[in-house]
Parts: C-alpha cells; structure tokens; sequence
C-alpha cells in the first residue's frame, strides 16, 4: 500500500514536467492538496514568533522531502507557472508557522559569480527548449546543466547523449548504467554526481545493499573495478588480457556490447567528474548540503556569499587583476599571429615533430598538479571503489615513461567511431558529434577582441591533453603548446584532467585572468571532451586487439 501512495505520489511530481499547462495545473494542485494534509496532521497551526521557534524544526521527514522538492523546483523548473505556485506554496506554509528551507551556497557555481550564470527565468527560446526536455527526463535541471549553458549548442549535444547512455534502450539494465556512473564518479571523489547517481539508482529500482560497498554488488560488477581504475588514472596500461577477464568470466563474463556501454559510461563519468570539479559546481538545492532548515543570519549575509567571492570587497582586487593583466590576451593574439606565420614559412622534419612531442609529453608529467598532500576519500565515497592508494601521480615519481600512442595508428576517425557504432548503435555517432561541437565550438572571440580564428589555440589544448596521455598527431608541431599555454594553464589542465579532486578556486582565477566565465567554461568543455576520447581509445584499442 506505502509503494502505491509512493508512486501516485512520484507520478503527481512527473507531471510537473509536461509541456501542457492544465496537466502542469493538475499535478500541481494534487501536490497542493498533499502537502496541505500532511501539514494539517502535525497538528493545530500557529503563527512562529520570535520569541518561540516555528514548528517543524526542521518538519517531519517526509514533510521536509517535499518542502526541499517544492525549494528545488520554485528555484530550478524551466516551467514559470511551476515555479511561481511552488513558491507561493511554501509562502503559505511558512505564513502556518511550518518553517520551510533555504539554499545554502549562491547559485550552481563556487568559481562563477550566480549572477553571470544564465537564470531559468531569463533564457532564449533555443535554451528553454532544451532546459524542457532536460527536466522532462530527468525531472531535475542540474546545476551541470546551468553552468554549460552558456554554450547552449553544446548543451544539447550532451544531453541528448547522456540521455541515450542512461535511459533508452541498451545493452545494460537501468540500474547497473546508474551504478557504473557510482563507480566512475567515486573514483576522483565527485561527491556531487556519486549523489546524484545513488539516486537515480535508487529510483529505477536499484538494490539499497549495493550502495553499502562495491562488495555488496554483483560479481560481474565487482570485475569492473580493475578497467574502471586503470581508465581514471592510467589507461595506457589497459591490455586485451583486462578485456579477455571480462568476457571470459563464466557466469559472470560480459557480452562485448555490454563492455562497450559500460567503457562509454566509465569514461563519459570520469571527465564529467573533472567538468564538475573544473567548473566548482556546487551541490543540487536538494541534496543534503544544498539547503538548511535554519533561518537566516541577522545580517541576511551567508558565509557561502565571502567565500564565492560574491561579497564586495573583491571587486577592487579585480579590477587591479586586470589592469595587471592588461596585455595578457594581446599577447596571445600575437604568438598565435608569429606561429601561424612560421607555419607558413617553414615546416619541421618528422624526426624533428617526434622530438618536439617525446620533449612535451615529458615536461607534461613534471607538471605539478596540487601543493595539497593526497586527498584522502571519504568511507562513503571509497566503499564504491576498490584500491584508493592508486592514482595518476604515483607512476611519475617512480619515473616511469608514457608510452607513445600514435593515433594514426588507432584514432576515433577511422577505427573507434565505427567499433562503438557497431556494437552499440547510434552512439559512436552521438559521440562524435559531441567531440566535434567542444572541439569546433567558437564565437571567433577572445575577451573582448571580435574576429579571432581561436582554432590553434583550441587544437593546444585538445592535443596537450592527449600528449599527457601519450596520444600523438604526426601532423601536430607539439613546438606550439609550450607558446600558447603559459604554466599556470598547464598546471589547471593537468589538476583537470589527472586530479580533478584537487582542482581549487585559485587554480581556476588564475589562468587567462582576462577572459570571460563563458571562455573558462568552454576550455572546461575540451578537456572533458579530450580526456573522454583520449580514455575510449585505450579501452577501444584494447577491445579491437582482442578481437583480432
């Protein structure tokens, strides 16, 4: 009976994403009613005072679900009509003395001032759009989504794929495609999406026992571990032996398709990880550090607001950052100019390319990524992932070398696209896609110069990526990359990419000072995009040398 009212519950709370406002209307008013009931049956209503606190501190768990639900969607529905009644609602119950919640933090960003973040109430038609299908899916609009939003093409590209990997028709059931983003996630520490994903796992019918460790799940889960670790932190090291384990494991093998929606999974989550930490996206209104019962201080002035950098006294910090950057982009603008201009007057040997590359790749793991010691992870984030110690840095510091992978040999192009596409149909070209909207997306802008050919600077950072990887481009002078991204850049790139748990605000601010949030968001957008494709490639290579 308590699963019935569950579900009629859930579907009244499904209801609130249809495009037609009177099905909107009608859930609505169902929630209303509920609400009001379960309000009426704490008890008789008086009016909080400032002498006696306002009951329900905090409300009934039940009651509380719902009034950070109703906080949630007044704040994060594409829909007006939604947000406008749910705010009045939780208006009417606090008039009834019920004290209702908060957001803690100022908006989806740590790193981006809420108010340079595109608000759900002020969008363009394109955007409202896709906002819509996003919370018809998923019944959320995550704070990802906000922050991406400044690139809305991008956007959709995403989100449709996303959506494809965990909800329409594939080889792996729903609730082992929402366990494997667990486990890709937990492995850099990504509290946020590990979160978001135990529940949805929870909400397609997962079993609560596989949330209490990874020893807890199914055999065939377990055997993952080992290719999820490899592809988080070393995936040159992933042979066709690791791919033989899993699909020779008895009762517990895996069909190649499945290995190849799951290889999708672990690299879309582990590059996603490093988008949320590259972006500081803060944690959903509705998760447990997203809002707070208690009310708010004297001075209306949340700690949060000082530490976002949304207070005001740094705007006077900011304005001499930039007048001490001043010929930062100029300067840029000019190196790209003398480049392209060598470019054209002389072209390098291929003896002289490959020493250009091997002299890059090794500067590239001299990098520091962090002054932090290692980042410790929590017991509620590790039980979902086995062998903590293992990581990006420890191969460095026993001067270990990358081997070299030359993508003419194996590239995305002409032999990984097609192997996904085979054994998983629709989604190499949906990849492809996505790869080549981050890596061609370009409004021909720096700062505020107009009319900037930005593609060298793009295929810099791309190919820095897939240099740390090992990745080579015969066609690339890798001589570029030391001209174009200055050791701050090369320092956030590599904390991105390699250690994305240990990326802070400072690395963040302090790389291209004078370029807009957008621009900082879009280089957040090719390094996910980069590592994904660099990470597929070893899993993919791995996978076809089985084959064959």
């Amino acid at each position: 009976m308590m699963e019935m009212q569950h579900q009629e519950s859930d579907g009244r709370w499904d209801g609130l994403g249809s495009r037609d406002a009177s099905s909107r209307a009608e859930a609505m008013e169902l929630i209303c009613q509920e609400v009001m009931r379960k309000v009426e049956a704490i008890g008789p209503t008086k009016a909080a005072t400032p002498s006696s606190p306002a009951r329900g501190s905090p409300p009934r768990s039940d009651l509380n679900d719902i009034l950070v639900h109703l906080l949630m969607l007044s704040r994060r529905c594409p829909f007006e009509d939604v947000r406008e009644r749910c705010a009045q609602l939780l208006q009417d119950i606090q008039d009834l003395g019920i004290r209702i919640p908060r957001p803690l933090g100022s908006g989806p960003s740590r790193f981006i001032p809420e108010k340079e973040i595109l608000q759900v109430s002020k969008v363009d038609a394109r955007t409202q759009a896709i906002f819509e299908d996003a919370f018809a899916a998923l019944h959320r609009l995550d704070n990802i989504s906000l922050v991406m939003s400044f690139h809305p093409q991008y956007l959709e590209s995403f989100l449709r794929t996303q959506h494809y990997l965990l909800q329409m028709d594939g080889p792996l059931p729903l609730h082992y495609r929402h366990y494997i983003g667990i486990m890709a996630t937990a492995r850099h520490q990504c509290s946020y999406l590990v979160n978001l994903h135990v529940n949805d796992f929870l909400q397609v019918g997962g079993n609560p026992k596989w949330l209490n460790g990874l020893n807890e799940a199914p055999q065939k889960l377990q055997q993952l571990g080992e290719i999820n670790k490899i592809l988080a932190h070393r995936p040159w090291l992933l042979t066709k032996e690791h791919i033989e384990r899993l699909l020779k494991a008895e009762e517990h093998s895996w069909s190649l398709a499945e290995l190849i929606h799951a290889v999708v999974l672990l690299t879309h989550y582990h590059s996603l990880s490093s988008f949320t930490f590259g972006c500081g996206i803060m944690p959903e209104i509705n998760c447990d550090s997203g809002h707070t019962f208690r009310p708010p201080s004297i001075s209306q002035y949340c700690v949060c607001d000082i530490a976002n950098g949304n207070g005001h006294a740094n705007h006077h910090d900011d304005l001499l950052g930039n007048q001490e950057m001043c010929g930062e982009v100029e300067e840029l603008m000019e190196r790209m100019k003398q480049l392209q201009e060598c470019r054209d007057d002389e072209e390098a040997s291929q003896e002289e390319m490959a020493t250009r590359f091997e002299r890059e790749k090794t500067e590239s793991m001299l990098v520091v990524t962090s002054e932090d010691e290692e980042c410790v992870p929590s017991r509620e984030i590790s039980r979902h992932f086995e062998d903590t110690s293992y990581g990006y840095q420890d191969f460095s510091r026993r001067g270990e070398q990358v081997p070299t992978f030359r993508a003419q040999d194996y590239s995305w192009e002409d032999h990984g696209f097609s192997l996904v596409n085979r054994l998983y149909p629709d989604v190499g070209q949906m990849l492809d896609e996505k790869f080549q909207m981050a890596y061609n997306l370009t409004y021909n802008t720096m700062a505020t110069h107009k009319d900037v050919d930005t593609s060298m600077l793009r295929r810099a950072i791309w190919n820095y990526i897939h240099c740390m990887f090992g990745i080579r481009y015969d066609d690339y002078d890798y001589g570029e990359i030391n001209q174009l991204l200055d050791r701050s850049f090369k320092i956030y790139i590599k904390t991105m990419v390699c250690s994305p748990e240990k990326t802070t605000k400072r690395m963040y601010e302090s790389f291209w000072r004078q370029f807009q949030h957008s621009e900082k968001v879009h280089v957040n957008l090719l390094l996910m995009e980069a590592r994904m494709q660099a990470e597929l490639l070893y899993a993919l290579r791995a996978i076809t040398r089985y084959m064959t």
